[in-house]
This record gives structure tokens, sequence and C-alpha cells, in this order.
């Protein structure tokens, strides 16, 4: 201790490179644990275990009949059958046009079942969803999407309001957006118009739906209920007939593979930081142990063993990599609570948790320590093998 008070500004500058690597290995971990929950968290959003369902259009060389639709029996066939299927929905979307403003915009009216909110939670942001009186009574209402309830009344409050569609006149009830962007991969499109699933039979005559969700109690059964999803939609239709049944699982896969190898390679980057210190501190403790060979020596001729030198050397190197492992990871420590505290103040556009990982701060800690010791035994082992005659006649 006194040989480092001795020299502060070798001993914090060695420690610096301790530091700065400490920090990144926390940090790197602290980065890919906030990464991958907001990425898994933005595919989640668009429905938790969701099983998706559709009757696949081959174009030129096969065709399709109505009885090859997914109908309401179908959709009441799997609620039915599959106990893990805890809500079961569907939805039709057909091209149609709404003027506003005096022009004609093409817009999507999208029918959708009852417990279709349970699956997909779209945020409502004014008025309200559908109630089960708007499903049974055939209510002509509608609910807007942010987009187009901006485009249909600009200077208006939307709710209560009548809009015409095609050749009918809805009652706005609410508006809504999806909770995540979906780049256009779901039904819902920048301008759409959502109704109760029985007004879609008006323009299409049609008791089917284009796409029906299925959502699993839990994550494990996500790949059961997708495969009883495709047996049950085979055996009730023609063998001919294709459906694409999928779910969201293999791209929560692919975003956590995606994680962990970014994780991988950050972490390779933080431990070459702490080689890059490591080398740091052996250089400082070789010619720690030069300028010191004198105090080797003394310390030799009045009995220090060789065993001993070693230790103070290898103690030394510890307690510079130890401090700044400390240091450090106070630092990383500190960067996400002061970066959650200012993400309260400002406008995103979802929740971003930063998880401090504790097993990171352990081992950042137990690296660095490790590092210092590591490095510093060449420099320790030296002093210890000088000879106490040759070290009292270095000066």
């Amino acid at each position: 201790m006194d040989s480092l008070r001795a020299n502060k500004l070798r001993a914090m500058l060695t420690m610096l490179g301790v530091v700065i690597g400490s920090a990144c290995i926390v940090l790197v971990v602290t980065v890919a644990l906030a990464g991958k929950r907001f990425i898994i968290g933005q595919i989640e959003a668009v429905g938790s275990n969701i099983v998706y369902a559709s009757l696949v259009d081959s174009g030129i060389g096969q065709t399709t009949t109505l009885g090859d639709q997914i109908s309401m029996a179908d959709l009441e066939a799997i609620k039915q059958g599959i106990p893990q299927v805890t809500h079961a929905a569907g939805s039709h979307d057909i091209a149609m046009t709404v003027v506003a403003g005096s022009v004609a915009r093409p817009v999507s009216l999208v029918g959708v079942t009852q417990e279709f909110q349970q699956i997909r939670n779209f945020l409502i942001v004014s008025g309200r969803y559908f109630d089960d009186g708007d499903f049974t009574s055939n209510s002509k209402v509608c609910l807007l999407t942010e987009h187009m309830a901006k485009v249909a009344f600009p200077y208006d409050d939307p709710v209560g309001r009548n809009i015409r569609v095609g050749e009918l006149s809805f009652t706005v009830i609410g508006v809504f957006r999806e909770r995540v962007q979906t780049f256009g991969q779901t039904e819902i499109a920048t301008d759409s118009v959502l109704v109760p699933f029985p007004l879609i039979r008006y323009y299409t005559g049609e008791n089917s739906v284009r796409t029906l969700y299925a959502q699993a109690d839990n994550p494990q059964d996500v790949e059961l209920v997708t495969q009883e999803v495709a047996e049950i939609l085979k055996a009730r239709h023609r063998p001919a007939a294709e459906y694409s049944v999928l779910n969201l699982s293999s791209i929560l896969e692919t975003a956590k593979h995606i994680s962990l190898a970014l994780t991988i390679v950050l972490l390779l980057i933080a431990m070459i930081a702490l080689v890059i210190s490591g080398i740091g501190i052996m250089n400082i403790m070789l010619v720690s142990v030069t300028q010191r060979t004198r105090e080797i020596g003394i310390r030799k001729a009045i009995g220090a063993r060789r065993q001993e030198i070693l230790y103070q050397f290898l103690a030394e190197a510890t307690i510079i990599s130890g401090a700044g492992a400390l240091v450090g990871i106070g630092v990383a420590v500190i960067i996400p609570f002061f970066i959650s505290a200012t993400l309260q103040l400002l406008p995103v556009p979802a929740d971003i948790a930063i998880p401090i990982s504790w097993p990171s701060v352990v081992l950042a800690f137990v690296v660095s320590c490790a590092t210092g010791v590591i490095f510093g035994y060449l420099p320790a082992s030296k002093a210890a093998k000088l000879q106490p005659v040759e070290s009292l006649h270095y000066e």
C-alpha cells in the first residue's frame, strides 16, 4: 500500500484500463439484456402466443372453392377442440373507399369477430372498443385507425360522428392503433376501418374469415396449438386445400439468437480491453520491480522468503485490478440508472427497461482480479527470484 501511495498517478493510470474493461463487461450485458427485452416485447406486442392460419391461394394450377374458406364453424371447432386455446378469432378485410375532404381515398374495411381484441390487444386512443351488443345486433359502428381519423376528421373529434364507407354509413365509436408497427404484415393498414364481422356479410355474402387467430394459454403450448390447428383445418376441408399455419416462435428464437451473438461479440471486445489493461499492469509492475530491486534485496537479506516477495507483488497487482474493477462496476451501474431517469422525461415509443445483470457484476470483478493476478505473476516471479547480494549491489 505504501508503494502504491508513493506512485499514485502511475497506479491510477494503470488502473484506468481495468476500469474501462470491467465497466464494458457490465454495460455490454446490460445493453444486451435491454435490447433483448425490447425486441421480444415488440414482437410479443403484436399478440402474445399467437397462432395464425389462412388459406393458401397458389394461383395458376390450383383452384379454391368456397368450401375451402375458413368458416366460423372452423373457428368454433378450434376453440372447442383444443384445450390449450384460450381465445380464437378471425378477420376478413376488403378494399373499399372513403370520401374524406371531397376526395375518395382507398381504405381497408376489416371485419373482426369477438375475442379479436383479446388476441391483438389494440391500444384504444379514444372512445371504446366493440361490446357484445355490437356483434349480436349488427350495429353499424366502427373504429378508425389514428391516421384515418385525422384524414376524415382533421378538425373534429371523430367519436360519435358518421363516416361513409362504400354504400354504408357507420358511427365512429373509437380510434385505435397497433401497439407496435407491423409494417403492413397484418390486416391493419394505415387507413383501416374496423367493423363487427356480421357487417362484412353485407358486402361479401360469405361467412368466412381470411385470417384465423388462436391464442395459446402459455408459450410452451404454441407449437402444439400450431400442429392441432393445422390438423383440424385439414380434417374439415378438402385434401387438396392448403393452409398456412404459422406462429411467432421462430421470430422470437431468431431475435434471441441475434441478441446472444451480439452479446458474445461485445463481450470479446470487453475482454480485449481487459487484456490490454493486463499488459499495462504487467509493464508497470516490471518497471516497479526494477526500481525496487534494492528494497527486495534488503528484505531478502533480513529473512524474507521467496514466497513472501511473490505474494507482495501479486497483492499489489490484485489491489490495482480489484480497485479498478470496483470503480468500473460503479460507473457501469450508475449509467443505466441515469439513462432510466432520463427516459422518464422523454417521449419514447415504448417502455424500455434497462436491467442490471448482477451476475455480470460478479463476473466483471472476478475477471478483472484474475487479470491482475495472471499478468502480475511474471513481475512478481521475477522479483522473487532476485538474489540478495546482486540486489544490494544493483545501485
